[in-house]
């Protein structure tokens, strides 16, 4: 108990430090004219650590993986209706259904079979998801997205299937020009006119906001390191 009562302060402090830091760089920056909302992506952990940002009342969550999702999640989304749910991680086609029924947010439409998938499982369920754009911006063959100079395209391909794209996404490259990529995706996403754009984690996310970011999905810094 004594160790539960540590860790739920802890997380709530550091909920409260990064919403802290992000208001002081608004402060500091005028120009920055977009305040970014933190999604709390809690892959892995129990929801017993989860439930003090809850019962805070924090409102965006993000998990990487469907089915650890639908068993932490689904009862605890009847009974707290402003959560919004956002899937962070790879989506498999198999995975659809299920995450159209459970989340809010789809952050990482990569190809067009998936787009296809998500288009007609929401016309069976008769359920819309807001649905970001993963793009390759580093163009890194081991990464999955869209290649940036297919955005456009792909977008308009997205629309005819009657996707409701909010934003875009991306995983920059680890090279030290994390602020370059991030001037590339608020280029893009301006080109598309889309008010959303998912960027920034725990070791950028006040990198992000300058470009911005409207979604920082931040883990290891609320949650601490897993396991």
């Amino acid at each position: 108990m004594i160790n539960f009562i540590i860790n739920m302060h802890t997380i709530l402090k550091n909920l409260n430090i990064l919403n802290t830091q992000i208001q002081d760089e608004l402060k500091k920056n005028k120009n920055i004219n977009k305040i970014p909302n933190i999604v709390a992506v809690s892959k892995t952990f129990p929801i017993e650590k989860i439930m003090p940002l809850i019962e805070n009342n924090h409102i965006h969550f993000g998990e990487n993986k469907v089915q650890e999702a639908i068993l932490k999640w689904t009862n605890i989304k009847q009974k707290y209706k402003n959560i919004k749910l956002h899937l962070v991680g790879k989506l498999q086609t198999n995975k659809v259904k299920f995450a159209v029924q459970l989340f809010d947010y789809i952050h990482s439409l990569d190809n067009l079979k998936l787009a296809n998938k998500i288009s007609e499982i929401e016309k069976k369920l008769n359920k819309k998801t807001k649905i970001f754009i993963q793009v390759n911006i580093g163009n890194e063959t081991q990464k999955n997205g869209i290649d940036k100079k297919n955005v456009l395209e792909f977008y308009n391909t997205c629309k005819d299937l009657n996707l409701d794209i909010v934003g875009t996404m991306c995983i920059p490259p680890d090279d030290n020009k994390t602020e370059f990529y991030f001037e590339q995706m608020n280029e893009i996403n301006n080109k598309l006119n889309l008010n959303e754009l998912s960027m920034g984690m725990s070791n950028d996310y006040l990198k992000a906001i300058h470009y911005s970011a409207t979604f920082l999905r931040i883990g290891t810094n609320i949650f601490g390191k897993r396991n």
